[in-house]
């Protein structure tokens, strides 16, 4: 017989939550597992093993008021009781059936016809002081262990019923949101029982296609992250989280239980009231046994009470035995009192033996039933007939109980054999996941330095994971701590990985930011026109770039490609440029040869502004122009570059001292208009004498600045712009000076 593994999986499910990162997750799903393989009948709401019943049976009494003592013995012949078995047979699933309960010790009552195989006492006249024992081995095994966990065996049962049958009909081809659907429609029904069967149904379906459905995400997951390589984060979202369908799942069937648990409650507040009525109709049996009515009436009332007892439902487990001892006590000393003659006895044992024998055939017959634990469930209730039924025939007795006990014990050893088959099962999945646990902190104890070493003790952790999740289920005391050191693993590896991929992308940042520094400097390089150093410095950038290392991939190709455009647009114009030079280099010396002697013969008039910008045209001409052979270009450059510096300094010295006549003519207006030309003055002065302080600190800095420059192109371009800056300080500070000088004279 094969083991089958349960439906849910505590924590195996959860592993699904676990893929790749080992740290969120999904735990496993909750696995539920029978607390022994032995045996546990369903609790019983009638007669405990051991105890047989007299069925009711028609008397014929004699017409009129009479007492029992006018009825002759004719009419009524007492039947002895059959003697109780010396010895009770005990039996691991099904104790051996005793057909008479012991009872308590009582005086000896002395008949007319026999003497009773079974002592009684001759009146009841109180409640026994002491309820009768029964021996632990003369009750039925379908009674259930008091210690026993109810719920937990129902759930069990229904959960390895559930694998054990076919799916139904109803229930074939539907999908995870529809069989949700169904659930969230039977939750909403007030009667729990009736849905009961049918809930389990769909867990089992459900829980089915729902890994299915997680196994397809996770592989489609994985196939992904295969194709990007050296990340971490492609790792880490494997996770498989709980989708909205299984969230509803999980809400419903949190109702189904809570309503469960409401009805159980309500079953057992209804147990105690059934308890109270049975004990009531034990005292109106009393007092019946003890009454001076006819015999017909007498009967007539404990029929009554015999249907009241069988129409009350169950009572609580722990009061079945005691109840039942004391009502067959009272039945048989009603029996005693009423003296039942033997031929109703007899017809009577005739049609409990009827009743038995059918009983027994259908024992036999669930010897073919497929399922494990139908058959079991179904051999409690005909249990439960077989004590309702009553007494049979003392010769036959022995005979039919060997027989019904021969089928329950086979019955009892296939449900022990499956459940010791499943034991052994979940004994080598433990066996096969400590070997798991040993491979993976093998794995762990190792400390790749290398994208590639991550990737292979991955592929390897990832196997282990995946072999873990088909391998089923643990013994229920060891399947959370085996789980536990085994995902305790994972997330050590996780971690780990995860450390070194921080590190990783520190490093990768900070390459990132070495290449974006290369590709700015290749951007202001790029339009530059003197060819052989440009070249030389951009070859130079490009060593760099292959030396600094990896950047992160997601700006890999983006740098890349900002770096290779600027270096591609400086050689695509320098190609194009050596392509057409030769041609129009001799155009362009007589070009600027003509240029520079319009330069030469250039006057600088009395409109300044037009001068300055009849200079600057000169200077857009000329690099408009374009290149000459390289063997006139410096001498040319310098001889322009000198004439067109000359026009400016001259412009520069007529505006310097322009602008002393303008401030010293100001000056002498103040010293003669102003009331308290003095102060002004002297305010002016300080005003003066600290914008020549602050330009000298400036002029200072800068050119301790320019010392820090590298020699690079784009250094020299900065540099440059430092020099243009001190050069314009230099000015207004000869421009300062002066006006001070004309302050001092002023203020003599």
């Amino acid at each position: 017989m094969e083991t089958k593994p349960q439906p849910d999986q505590i924590p195996d499910e959860a592993i699904n939550n676990q893929e790749l990162n080992a740290v969120s997750a999904e735990v496993e799903a909750e696995i539920t597992e029978n607390e022994t393989l032995e045996p546990v009948m369903e609790e019983q709401e009638n007669e405990p093993a051991g105890t047989e019943m007299k069925s009711e049976v028609e008397v014929e009494v004699p017409s009129g008021e009479a007492n029992v003592e006018d009825i002759s013995d004719a009419t009524i012949t007492e039947v002895p009781e059959p003697l109780a078995e010396a010895e009770a047979e005990t039996v691991t699933e099904v104790v051996t059936e005793t057909e008479d309960l012991p009872l308590a010790s009582a005086e000896t009552e002395t008949v007319t016809e026999a003497e009773p195989e079974m002592s009684m006492e001759a009146e009841v006249t109180n409640e026994p002081e002491v309820v009768p024992a029964v021996a632990e081995e003369e009750l039925v095994a379908v009674l259930p262990d008091e210690n026993s966990d109810e719920d937990e065996q129902d759930e069990s049962d229904e959960t390895a019923e559930g694998e054990d049958a076919e799916q139904p009909a109803e229930l074939e081809g539907k999908s995870r949101e529809e069989l949700v659907v169904r659930l969230e429609e039977l939750v909403k029904q007030d009667d729990v029982n009736k849905i009961k069967g049918e809930v389990s149904q769909i867990k089992v379906a459900f829980l089915k296609l729902n890994k299915e459905f997680k196994h397809e995400a996770y592989q489609k997951l994985a196939a992904a992250a295969a194709e990007v390589e050296g990340e971490s984060e492609n790792d880490e979202s494997l996770v498989i989280p709980d989708d909205e369908i299984e969230e509803r799942f999980k809400a419903a069937f949190q109702i189904y239980k809570q309503n469960k648990g409401k009805y159980n409650e309500q079953q057992e507040k209804i147990k105690i009231q059934n308890l109270e009525a049975k004990n009531h109709i034990l005292e109106e049996l009393k007092v019946l046994i003890n009454s001076e009515e006819t015999l017909k009436k007498t009967y007539d009332e404990f029929k009554v009470l015999q249907e009241r007892w069988k129409a009350i439902g169950m009572v609580p487990k722990t009061e079945i035995n005691t109840l039942w001892q004391n009502y067959h006590f009272l039945v048989e000393k009603f029996f005693d009192k009423v003296k039942i003659n033997k031929e109703l006895k007899d017809l009577d044992l005739k049609k409990n033996l009827e009743a038995k024998i059918h009983l027994c055939e259908k024992a036999e017959e669930l010897l073919l039933e497929s399922s494990i634990i139908k058959s079991f469930k179904q051999l409690q209730q005909y249990h439960e007939e077989w004590k309702e039924i009553g007494p049979v025939p003392q010769d036959k007795k022995d005979e039919l109980w060997e027989r019904f006990r021969s089928a329950t014990d086979k019955i009892n050893e296939r449900r022990r054999e499956y459940y010791n088959q499943m034991q052994e099962g979940l004994e080598q999945n433990l066996a096969a996941k400590n070997i798991l646990c040993e491979k993976a902190e093998q794995v762990v104890s190792a400390e790749p330095d290398s994208i590639k070493g991550w990737q292979d003790y991955t592929s390897q952790i990832t196997e282990l994971l995946q072999v873990w999740k088909t391998i089923g289920p643990a013994p229920k005391k060891q399947n959370n701590e085996i789980w536990a050191r085994f995902k305790a693993s994972l997330d050590a590896f996780f971690n780990a990985k995860k450390d070194f991929y921080n590190k990783l992308k520190e490093q990768q940042m900070h390459n990132y930011n070495l290449k974006i520094d290369l590709c700015v400097q290749a951007e202001a390089l790029r339009s530059n026109t003197d060819w052989r150093n440009t070249t030389r410095e951009l070859i130079n950038l490009q060593n760099e770039w292959k030396k600094i290392g990896p950047v992160p991939r997601k700006q890999s190709d983006r740098i890349w490609k900002r770096f290779r455009a600027a270096c591609d647009e400086f050689f695509a114009s320098k190609s194009e440029y050596f392509k057409n030079v030769s041609g129009h280099e001799e155009e362009n010396l007589k070009l600027k040869l003509e240029l520079i002697e319009k330069v030469k013969v250039f006057e600088i008039g009395d409109n300044r502004n037009e001068a300055v910008e009849t200079l600057k045209d000169f200077q857009r001409q000329w690099m408009e122009i374009g290149h000459v052979p390289i063997k006139e270009k410096e001498k040319l450059q310098t001889e322009f570059r000198t004439l067109i510096n000359k026009h400016f300094e001259k412009l520069k010295m007529e505006s310097i001292s322009m602008g002393a006549l303008n401030y010293k003519s100001r000056i002498e207006r103040m010293a003669k208009d102003a009331p308290d030309a003095g102060r002004v003055i002297s305010k002016e002065r300080s005003f003066v004498q600290g914008k020549i302080q602050q330009l000298q600190e400036d002029i200072k800095l800068w050119e301790n600045n320019i010392g820090f420059f590298a020699n690079s192109k784009t250094a020299n371009l900065l540099k440059q712009e430092f020099e243009k800056k001190i050069e314009k300080a230099r000015e207004e500070l000869q421009m300062l000076e002066t006006k001070l000088k004309m302050l001092r004279e002023a203020n003599q």
